[in-house]
């Protein structure tokens, strides 16, 4: 609702990176720009989920940026990619790491590497 994470891959597409996170209302700007000056074949935005598979109540808040995305954009490839339990991953990545609680603790760097776990499971899925 306040802020999105953002990740990139390599032009082999083997490994996403984390970029940084943006607030909401600066999202689509931030991607046009992005999508100026670099190669971007498509667009993966999580999918929130609930345990049965069905769109979590957050989707009211992301089908508009999605919108705003497609309007913008509208020869991109958008793909919207399950985003369950990344929040999760990202604590337990961030943990793994050996990054310090304080970090751990800033919900800017956990939508980052959340952003980073949705689109590896992305690029993993066209292998």
């Amino acid at each position: 609702m306040k802020r999105c994470g953002i990740a990139a891959t390599d032009p082999l597409r083997i490994v996403a990176t984390g970029l940084t996170t943006v607030s909401r209302r600066e999202l689509t700007e931030w991607v046009k720009a992005y999508v100026d000056r670099e190669e971007v074949d498509a667009i993966v935005v999580g999918h929130p989920r609930d345990m049965h598979g069905n769109d979590s109540d957050s989707m009211r808040y992301i089908n508009p940026g999605v919108g705003q995305l497609r309007h913008a954009l509208p020869d991109m490839k958008i793909v919207m990619w399950d985003e369950r339990f990344t929040s999760v991953l990202a604590h337990r990545a961030m943990i793994d790491s050996g990054m310090r609680k304080s970090r751990r603790q800033d919900k800017a760097a956990v939508d980052e590497m959340a952003a980073v776990i949705i689109l590896n499971s992305y690029l993993d899925s066209l292998k």
